[in-house]
């Protein structure tokens, strides 16, 4: 019986990881690291009520088998750079750490397509600068995850992202071959592919992208 501690678990696709890890009987307990309290109980479930600045003492000696990484902001949201990066790499990259030092062996952590310590672009910078501290911590197994546009219905109102998501799924057909790292996902299914991972781990590091993880579906 494992246990595991999740970041993000109020958001799109961490609840999703959260729902399909309670349904999940490998695991005896479920620890998730949040804001406010979600209104969920569950026999499984520990909430964690904290955040970044509360985070060393929050989770001291909280041992887990498994973390799962959906943290994330918008610039629209966190217009500042300072902030927005302290959200999308300071914090990931913290409760990371945390959970290596309390014995934590495999770390599963959502990012974005086109990831790049090296890029111009300010996002996909974030994302990559997120992404290589993160291997550096050397865990056991270090999955990320890079979807395109994430599908699904948020509890925030966005109205250009609703319709992008609807664009996408139209024109999701046509990325084939190499292109289908492009198409869309539902929230539903990066989560349900994290889990899975989670159960078949055996490499080092593994960066997938639509196609790997509409793999590790079935």
């Amino acid at each position: 019986m494992k246990k595991a501690i999740i970041y993000g678990a109020s958001g799109l696709v961490g609840s999703y990881i959260l729902e399909n890890l309670l349904s999940n009987t490998n695991y005896e307990q479920i620890i998730i690291v949040v804001r406010k309290e979600l209104n969920l109980q569950h026999p499984k479930l520990k909430t964690l009520i904290g955040d970044f600045h509360s985070l060393n003492k929050l989770v001291k000696d909280i041992q887990t088998d498994e973390i799962y990484i959906a943290l994330g902001t918008t610039q629209k949201k966190t217009p500042d750079q300072k902030t927005y990066y302290q959200i999308d790499h300071d914090y990931p990259v913290l409760a990371a750490k945390l959970a290596k030092e309390n014995g934590t062996k495999s770390v599963f952590l959502v990012s974005s397509i086109g990831a790049n310590p090296n890029s111009s672009v300010f996002y996909t910078k974030t994302k990559g600068e997120t992404e290589q501290d993160i291997i550096n911590l050397n865990f056991e197994h270090t999955y990320i995850f890079r979807p395109s546009m994430i599908l699904g219905n948020r509890k925030e109102n966005r109205p250009l992202e609703k319709v992008l998501k609807t664009i996408f799924r139209i024109i999701n057909p046509l990325f084939v071959a190499s292109l289908s790292k492009y198409k869309g996902i539902e929230a539903s299914d990066i989560a349900k592919a994290m889990v899975n991972s989670a159960d078949r781990a055996n490499e080092r590091v593994k960066i997938l992208h639509w196609k790997e993880m509409i793999a590790v579906l079935k």
